[in-house]
């Protein structure tokens, strides 16, 4: 059984995947729309197959390569290979798919990769399309080739910051895992307001799986932020979802006054609008989660992907259990969603897998990389 910090890295991952699927029926419908296809209420839950897309797919890979690149530290005695393995995943995400990329120098495996859920194709954006073929270029999946300080291109769009949750995942260093989340969305988003979101999407997480409230999260979360030039907009951003969730009830209408969510800080904006307002109008975690989560994809725009920020946000801050088990139970991805939270809450504790030499054991690192 999970402890506390491994239920909300579940919770945090199925609340994404769930937030995902919900809002992905209706991703760039007005509000209207959504109102005249689904009722008054818009969306309510699943009315159909619980799919997920390119937000849960590469969010799934993130913490994949959170836990290779754990255990290739320990096997080593050396860090740095995160961003690689994150691109290196991506591009293998990328040549499942069937996308003609040259031949690479290697790629890793792993049990996301081996689910057939998250290597479907779901319509990978364009600029992460673009930014993935510029890497596999060089046949080198493992050396990052987008960076903060080396942008790729200048985007801001919100793609980066929805897979960057789980870098939060097993460190509590508020500077370390905003540094990771950045880093994930600058390897295909090079503007700031492209790749600051999910730096502080991840100080958010870590907070959260660490035990802090949502408003503690967030706040702590800001703090990082305004240490990091190009931050303007989205500090502004958040401060409206703010002042907005402490304004009166929750409404699709105050969601509207956010964005569409097609960018970084406004996709962040608005799951965090979401989260906030659902927490103030009070009730137990599982009328809290799924409340934000409709409110969350209920709004023009970007609905898979601010529903799966929300959820990711939610999901860390109340654990598994606060998502609807007929949620969890329906959305694709179940199965690996379960195991790499599991395999990140056991290769992030106090006692992970160990031989007799004290490097991780074979069957471990294969489970992870194989």
């Amino acid at each position: 059984m999970a402890d506390a910090a491994g239920d909300r890295m579940l919770g945090c991952l199925f609340g994404g995947a769930v937030g995902d699927a919900l809002g992905r029926p209706v991703e760039g419908l007005a509000l209207e729309e959504i109102r005249a296809a689904y009722g008054p209420a818009g969306v309510t839950g699943f009315s159909g197959r619980a799919e997920i897309g390119e937000a849960t797919q590469l969010g799934l890979l993130t913490a994949q390569a959170g836990v290779q690149a754990s255990i290739r530290a320990r096997a080593r005695g050396i860090g740095g290979a995160y961003f690689g393995l994150v691109q290196s995943n991506y591009l293998a995400w990328m040549s499942a798919q069937g996308e003609q990329i040259p031949e690479q120098d290697g790629f890793v495996g792993g049990p996301a990769l081996r689910d057939p859920a998250v290597t479907a194709r779901r319509g990978v954006g364009r600029t992460t399309r673009a930014a993935l073929h510029k890497a596999a270029e060089r046949r080198k999946p493992g050396w990052p080739l987008g960076r903060v300080d080396e942008p790729i291109n200048d985007s801001k769009g919100c793609a980066g910051t929805v897979r960057a949750a789980s870098s939060g995942f097993g460190h509590p260093d508020r500077e370390a895992v905003f540094t990771r989340g950045q880093g994930t969305a600058a390897l295909t988003h090079g503007h700031p307001s492209g790749h600051l979101p999910a730096g502080t999407l991840a100080a958010a997480v870590s907070a959260l799986v660490h035990g802090a409230t949502l408003t503690e999260a967030v706040r702590q979360a800001m703090e990082e932020l305004r240490k990091h030039p190009g931050r303007d907009e989205t500090t502004a951003a958040l401060e409206t979802a703010i002042g907005l969730a402490r304004g009166g009830p929750p409404s699709a209408e105050r969601v509207e006054g956010l964005g569409r969510g097609f960018t970084g800080p406004e996709a962040l904006a608005i799951a965090v609008y979401a989260a906030l307002a659902a927490e103030a109008a009070g009730g137990y975690p599982l009328e809290i989660v799924p409340r934000g989560l409709l409110l969350a994809v209920n709004h023009s725009g970007d609905s898979d992907s601010t529903g799966a920020v929300c959820g990711n946000l939610l999901g860390a801050r109340y654990g598994s259990r606060a998502v609807p088990e007929h949620w969890r139970a329906g959305v694709e991805a179940a199965a690996v969603i379960a195991e790499l939270a599991h395999g990140s809450d056991v290769e992030f504790g106090p006692r992970p897998p160990a031989d007799s030499y004290g490097e991780p054991p074979m069957d471990w690192h294969m489970r992870f990389y194989a």
